[in-house]
């Protein structure tokens, strides 16, 4: 068996400063945006999200501006289609293309909450918006490649005439990442996404998804997608630091939101009832039967913020969470995002403790062919530490 030796690194742009832990406005904060677009480079981040909600910054504009801030940062730009038509879509995303030379890539969210979806005027059920996000996704790509101009008359969209459309940088169709866990997102995912996403879960479900999606595309006649999945790793430097610093945030985390305060970011916004899609029912699942899994995949800091969004994390030392990194690598993963609980102070550790780990085993496998010492047993739930502080945590909660 061939080892895994690419991977490509994603964070999420902060627009406004501050974290879950010190939420700050959720307007935008131009110096601490730019302090962290700049952190984001020198840490050696590949890519950046630029995150979309009904209240938050104008993912497109954020985008744009990362493009022209960073030499090497390739911006995504988080897009719901209900909120652009597929053809002004395909012509901004080819402009950010033109103006990054050639770094741009779009993340398509159909919608997951019906509450969210109304913000903005969307009524259609969740089945449809996918069947929309289908129709989007052949419009996207038509209007960058078509050399002549076109008509069109769908179920969702209709016009005639259009183009040829505005190139992008390379003249080829910019990458289009999807995600979700419900059967329409697969479908959809499956037979006409380039990247597919994943919360952190369990290592046994990631490739079992990974395998569910492949075989789509298989069946399709269609590449298979790069799989990008999504942690927030709590790091220090042993395990037992890690421990206490992770007992620490859960703490925070479950005060915020007890108070109502962690609705103001975008990224963890929890849903009266529970929320309606199936990625965060997962993620509630698995942090209702157990904290741990395998390495080092913690599960409360989900359960404390509603699983709102990606919000499962990694916990341990340096070398034990780029050691798990790598197991998702080699589970099928070639895009991994890691966003902390600490802002740009967590940028920066990333840059100079997990990344360079990563980087460094994967140039030995390459040079190699085998596997080098990172990645040795590891004690997991023998660890005494986590006893301890466990104990700690269920007094202080009582």
């Amino acid at each position: 068996m061939t080892l895994p030796t690419k991977v490509e690194f994603v964070s999420a742009t902060n627009y406004s400063g501050g974290s879950e832990l010190e939420p700050a406005s959720t307007g935008v904060d131009v110096t601490a945006y730019r302090e962290y677009v700049a952190a984001l480079e020198e840490a050696g981040f590949d890519y950046t999200l630029n995150g979309y909600s009904s209240a938050s910054a104008d993912s497109f504009i954020v985008a744009t501006a990362t493009s022209q801030l960073t030499e090497r940062v390739k911006p995504i730009v988080a897009l719901r289609p209900n909120t652009e038509h597929p053809l002004l879509a395909a012509q901004k995303l080819a402009t950010l293309d033109q103006l990054s030379q050639g770094r741009a890539v779009v993340h398509l969210i159909s919608g997951g909450s019906d509450a969210e979806q109304a913000r903005t005027g969307d009524y259609l059920p969740k089945p449809r918006r996918y069947a929309r996000t289908s129709e989007y996704i052949d419009l996207l790509r038509r209007a960058w490649t078509e050399p002549a101009p076109f008509s069109f008359d769908g179920e969702f969209y209709k016009f005639d005439d259009f183009g040829p459309g505005f190139r992008t940088h390379s003249g080829e169709a910019i990458p289009i990442s999807i995600g979700g866990q419900s059967e329409e997102a697969f479908e959809v995912g499956g037979t006409k996404a380039d990247w597919f996403t994943f919360w952190g879960e369990p290592l046994a479900e990631v490739r079992r998804e990974i395998d569910r999606v492949h075989a789509i595309a298989d069946a399709a006649g269609r590449p298979r997608q790069r799989i990008w999945v999504t942690f927030r790793p709590i790091i220090a430097e042993t395990d037992e630091l890690a421990w206490e610093r992770a007992y620490d945030i859960l703490g925070a985390l479950t005060e915020q939101f007890a108070r109502g305060a962690g609705a103001t970011q975008r990224f963890t916004r929890p849903v009266p009832g529970g929320p309606q899609n199936r990625g965060s029912q997962r993620a509630l699942e698995f942090a209702g039967e157990s904290e741990r899994y395998d390495r080092a995949l913690w599960t409360p800091t989900a359960a404390a913020s509603g699983a709102g969004g990606a919000s499962t994390a990694l916990v341990g030392s340096y070398e034990t969470v780029a050691a798990a990194i790598l197991d998702y690598i080699d589970a099928g993963a070639d895009i991994v995002s890691i966003r902390g609980y600490d802002g740009i102070e967590d940028v920066r550790k990333y840059g100079e403790h997990i990344l360079p780990l990563v980087r460094a085993e994967l140039a030995h496998r390459e040079a190699t062919g085998q596997r080098g010492s990172l990645q040795a047993d590891h004690p997991g739930y023998a660890d005494p530490a986590f006893g301890a502080l466990a104990d700690r945590a269920a007094a202080a909660t009582a």
